[in-house]
């Protein structure tokens, strides 16, 4: 286990038999020793910095029914509500007066926000904060629909895979395509975006061979970002009854996908501070760089409720700073670009 961990520490790359060894025998010295070889590779890149994203949940509509999600469009018992653009720029006024450098704008999968609207929404946050870097997070839109996003200025897009195995996606995702999700990834870098790409832990019928074909995903496709979190269940969702995922598998895949791409920028998910109080802090440990408090309107924020107990990180930063602190880093209020990231002309 120590001579793969090193190897994985040197060379940034494992095979799959040797990725699947390392999940089937991991004990409690290993991860200590993967803690500190991912902590390591962070600090080699990005030293003690952590960077924060003003989240924006401007819609929880969504025409998907994900079986594990909270907004899914078969949910009747939720309350809606879409922001409009003068919200949406109240809220990263408050951003802005925090020190923020990054708005992440992100909703359901919701076409009442047509290309153009959106283009509009991008323009203004770009126009009023021009030092600022615009994030989407909005689901599945076509090649052009992203090129026109990218143009009006949006600079990173998240779109988290789920999984890496087709099977278990189409079953969590009636009625959505497996290959269309990975087409939209690949073509989101061939615009030049910043992509985050990502999965979920705990996942029904999920095992130690499903969590390394996402790792070897990630290894290939090179995102710029990572989100991963444990499985929170929701009461209105068809995984009410099913247990979700656990913080310690999801650190052990923070730290990982840290070796395996030692560049990338990764989030302490809302999900892991829900499974655990101490969930920032151990993923800062584990090799985690970027916090998202939320600053989405108050009386939006309860309603935008992927998983039960979720209602953001906290907009305090000193209280944030504080918490970081713990865990031996210190916030960056940069950019936080990725750091081989150049912004290109958007060309078909």
């Amino acid at each position: 286990m120590k001579t793969l961990l090193k190897k994985l520490y040197n060379t940034n790359s494992l095979d799959r038999d040797e990725m699947l060894y390392l999940l089937d025998h991991m004990d409690e010295d290993t991860q200590e020793l993967l803690y500190f070889y991912a902590d390591a590779a962070k600090v080699e890149n990005y030293g003690k910095a952590v960077y924060l994203r003003g989240l924006i949940e401007f819609s929880n509509y969504c025409k998907n029914t994900c079986m594990y999600c909270g907004i899914r469009g078969e949910n009747a018992a939720i309350r809606r509500y879409r922001l409009t653009n003068a919200q949406i720029m109240e809220c990263c006024a408050v951003g802005d007066r925090l020190g923020l450098k990054t708005f992440v704008l992100q909703s359901g999968e919701d076409d009442f926000y047509t290309d153009d609207i959106l283009v509009d929404i991008i323009r203004q946050i770009k126009e009023c904060f021009p030092y600022c870097a615009v994030t989407l997070s909005i689901g599945e839109r076509s090649y052009m629909s992203y090129k026109r996003f990218f143009e009006a200025g949006a600079d990173r897009f998240l779109l988290r895979h789920e999984t890496a195995s087709g099977e278990l996606y189409k079953k969590l995702h009636p009625g959505m395509s497996f290959e269309n999700r990975q087409r939209c990834l690949s073509d989101l870098k061939e615009i030049g975006y910043q992509v985050g790409a990502g999965f979920i832990v705990g996942l029904p019928g999920q095992d130690n061979k499903t969590l390394v074909e996402d790792l070897l995903y990630l290894k290939g496709l090179q995102p710029h970002m990572v989100g991963i979190g444990p499985l929170v269940i929701h009461p209105q969702t068809p995984l009410r009854k099913y247990k979700g995922g656990g913080l310690e598998k999801t650190l052990i895949c923070l730290a990982l996908t840290r070796l395996l791409l030692p560049e990338v920028l990764l989030p302490s998910t809302t999900a892991l501070s829900v499974t655990d109080e101490e969930g920032m802090q151990k993923a800062l440990k584990a090799g985690a760089n970027v916090i998202m408090p939320n600053i989405t309107h108050d009386f939006a924020r309860e309603m935008y409720e992927l998983y039960k107990g979720k209602s953001g990180m906290t907009v305090d930063i000193e209280k944030i700073a504080e918490e970081v602190e713990k865990a031996g880093c210190h916030i960056d209020m940069s950019r936080g670009d990725h750091r081989s990231w150049k912004r290109k002309a958007c060309v078909i």
